[in-house]
C-alpha cells in the first residue's frame, strides 16, 4: 500500500482532502494521499490535524509504515477516523515550514564544510551536522558569513531525477556517509542549489526545502562538539 506524498510534488501545500484506507497497529492513520512528511533523513515527522463531520484528531508525528505508506501518529490515543472516511488534513505549517528552512540551510553547510557528513538532525529553528574531521573549524565567523552570503544570491532550490547507476557514477555526489540514498526505485531525487550549469550544491535528499535561498534568513553558527576521534558536530540556528 503506498501512499501518494503530495508534499513531494509541493512541499508548500498545507492541506488537502484524502481518503482513510487503513489503520496501523500502532494507533496510527494511513491515507491514500498525504501533505505530511514521515520521519526521515534526520527531518522530523511532520504534526497536525485531521477533521471529517463530526470528529477531529491531531497528529504528533508522521513515520514511514513498512509497506511505502506513509501513517499519521495521533497526540493521544483517540477514535481514528473510519476506514473510507473522507478527511481534511492541515499541516502544523510554522513547525514544516522552520524544518524547510534548517534543511535547506544545512544543505549550505555542507559545502561550506567539505568534509564528509556522518549525521544530522533538523528541528524548527536550529540544526546541526556532523563531520568526518579530526579538528574543530578554525573560524566559526567566517563559516557564517559564507552561508550568510550564499543565502543572499536568493538562489533557486529545485530538484532533478537520475538513475541509480548514473548515481554509481557519480559516487562523489553522495555527501552523508551514515545514510544512502534509497534505491530499488530504479531512481534518485537530487536536489540542486542554484543554476544547472553551476550550482552551489547537488545532492541526492528526500526531504523538504525551501524555494528560495532567501527564504531561510539569516544564519548564526552555536556551538561545535568533539563526539570522537574524527567526528566534530557544528550548529547552526535561524536568527529570525
Amino acid at each position: 500500500m503506498t501512499t501518494q506524498m503530495l508534499f513531494r510534488a509541493d512541499p508548500y501545500l498545507k492541506s488537502a482532502d484524502a481518503s482513510v484506507v487503513a489503520h496501523s497497529d500502532d494507533g496510527g492513520v494511513v491515507l491514500d494521499r498525504t501533505v505530511f512528511y514521515p520521519t526521515g533523513g534526520g527531518q522530523p515527522g511532520d504534526s497536525g490535524k485531521l477533521d471529517w463531520p463530526g470528529g477531529s484528531l491531531l497528529i504528533k508525528t508522521t513515520v514511514k509504515g513498512s509497506d511505502g505508506s506513509i501513517v499519521l501518529l495521533p497526540s493521544t490515543e483517540a477514535e481514528l477516523p473510519p476506514l473510507g472516511q473522507q478527511v481534511t488534513q492541515t499541516l502544523d505549517w510554522e513547525k514544516r515550514y522552520g524544518h524547510m528552512r534548517i534543511h535547506t540551510a544545512l544543505h549550505l553547510l555542507s559545502v561550506v564544510i567539505p568534509f564528509g557528513v556522518t549525521g544530522g538532525s533538523i528541528s524548527a529553528d536550529k540544526g546541526r551536522l556532523d563531520f568526518d574531521m579530526a579538528d574543530p573549524p578554525e573560524d566559526k565567523l567566517a563559516i557564517e558569513q559564507a552561508l550568510n552570503e550564499m543565502i543572499a544570491t536568493d538562489a533557486s532550490v529545485s530538484e532533478s531525477w537520475i538513475t541509480e547507476s548514473e548515481l554509481d557514477a557519480q559516487p562523489d555526489l553522495v555527501k552523508t556517509m551514515s545514510v544512502q540514498p534509497p534505491r530499488g526505485a530504479g531512481r534518485i531525487r537530487l536536489i540542486r542549489i542554484g543554476d544547472a550549469a553551476h550550482p552551489l550544491d547537488l545532492q541526492p535528499c528526500g526531504g523538504t526545502h525551501v524555494a528560495k535561498l532567501g527564504e531561510i534568513g539569516r544564519l548564526r553558527i552555536g556551538k561545535t562538539e568533539k563526539k570522537g576521534r574524527m567526528n566534530r558536530r557544528v550548529y547552526l540556528h535561524l536568527e529570525d
